[in-house]
């Protein structure tokens, strides 16, 4: 059962999340504690702020309003069996290597939104950094050398101390009511703060600083580990949702790889003029199929 604070078309929309009353029903629910559980389940929340969710988001991803109405939605039809929530949060400050105000042209205007600064554009001046010179023109080569993309330019989203930031409000309250109905925590996690490197995966950056070389979160992983399935939602898709389980395929842990669960009807995939996101995450989440995570959605019973 649903419990009745809970406001389908609330989703997606700004307000003080009502913890008080989630909390209280979490409680009148009387569920067992979640260390009881026999059989673990986890949800893995990827990035369910107000920049990626909310359709005034300053990083806005189609129909995620929808995907995250779907994620709420499964938290309470599940949340007898869902043993632990884990939620990032993308953490952003205003002077980063993919911001704006990072790079500037010959002509000393700044990249809009959405430019693509290949490594040779960073070695001829086409772009220039006003930070960490040395340092932001090698990251364009490691990064096309180590994870084979050019650094993509971001509009200000999810900045520290904004609005955007915060878990969109609706899911939170579905994350209080679980926290109180099964008498556990959630696990919030805040990655993408380092200003030299992009963040996308929960669990590393794209590129490892030098100081830095063995950067990979293996306390969440082995939280997770020690479920009998994973379900992943989030947003978006295309970037934090697809590098997050790229982080997981590349551990080649077969049996971790066997308990991931992707709850595809609860993400969506960034747009851009150019560039097909939706269709290159499709492809990868096929390949990673085949190599043992399963695709399901919100309707299908923990399996």
């Amino acid at each position: 059962m649903r419990p009745a604070f809970y406001e389908p078309q609330r989703v997606g929309t700004l307000y003080a999340p009502r913890v008080l009353e989630a909390t209280l029903e979490g409680r009148r629910a009387q569920l067992p504690p979640a260390h009881q559980d026999k059989q673990r389940v986890a949800l893995l929340l990827i990035d369910a702020q107000v920049d990626f969710v909310h359709e005034d988001g300053a990083l806005s991803v189609p129909g995620a309003v929808e995907d995250t109405r779907r994620t709420i939605e499964w938290i309470f039809d599940h949340v007898d069996q869902l043993t632990t929530i884990a939620a990032s949060l993308d953490s952003h400050l205003p002077l980063q290597i993919f911001s704006p105000g990072w790079w500037v042209s010959r002509s000393g205007e700044h990249p809009a939104p959405f430019t693509v600064i290949s490594h040779d554009a960073a070695a001829d001046g086409t772009w220039t950094p006003l930070y960490e010179v040395e340092w932001s023109r090698e990251y364009t080569r490691l990064l096309e050398a180590q994870a084979r993309k050019q650094l993509m330019i971001w509009p200000y989203h999810t900045l520290i101390g904004t609005p955007g930031h915060a878990m969109t409000p609706a899911l939170y309250e579905a994350v209080a009511y679980h926290a109180s109905a099964r008498s556990t925590q959630p696990i919030i996690l805040h990655k993408g703060s380092e200003p030299r490197t992009e963040h996308y995966s929960i669990f590393e950056p794209e590129v490892k600083l030098p100081n830095q070389p063995d950067a990979f979160n293996q306390n969440l992983l082995q939280v997770l580990a020690s479920h009998d399935f994973i379900y992943v939602a989030g947003q978006a898709k295309s970037h934090c949702v697809l590098e997050t389980l790229s982080s997981l395929i590349r551990t080649k842990d077969e049996a971790l790889i066997r308990k991931l669960r992707v709850l595809t009807d609860a993400m969506s995939s960034v747009t851009h003029p150019e560039i097909d996101f939706d269709r290159l995450a499709d492809e990868q989440l096929q390949h990673y199929a085949q190599v043992g995570l399963r695709l399901v959605d919100t309707k299908q019973a923990i399996a």
